[in-house]
């Protein structure tokens, strides 16, 4: 990163940057504290995220680590009696061909 930053600023010299600072102090000039601020809080609250999600990984981390409860053994399926109506009593009247007029 350090190496990115030397690169990119290799070719700016002092002269260069007292005018982009000259400049940028005109452009906000009396919202300079303002925005600076505003910055400062964003980075602040940036960074709470990181740590709310470092505590996230390490919490799951330590939930894997645990041995999950015993779960209880499966048991068999259990038969269910069918409860459609047998029609045993007319049985023999559909063995016979239907009678036609």
């Amino acid at each position: 990163m350090t190496a990115m930053l030397g690169n990119l600023f290799s070719g700016v010299g002092f002269m260069e940057m007292a005018i982009i600072l000259f400049v940028g102090v005109l452009i906000f000039g009396r919202k300079l504290p303002d925005v600076g601020r505003s910055l400062g809080k964003g980075i602040v609250e940036f960074k709470k995220g990181l740590r709310g999600l470092e505590d996230e990984v390490d919490t799951s981390v330590q939930r894997a680590d645990t041995a999950p409860p015993a779960l209880e053994a499966p048991r068999p399926p259990q038969r269910v009696v069918a409860s459609a109506p047998k029609f045993e009593e007319n049985a023999n009247v559909a063995n016979q061909p239907p009678k036609f007029n």
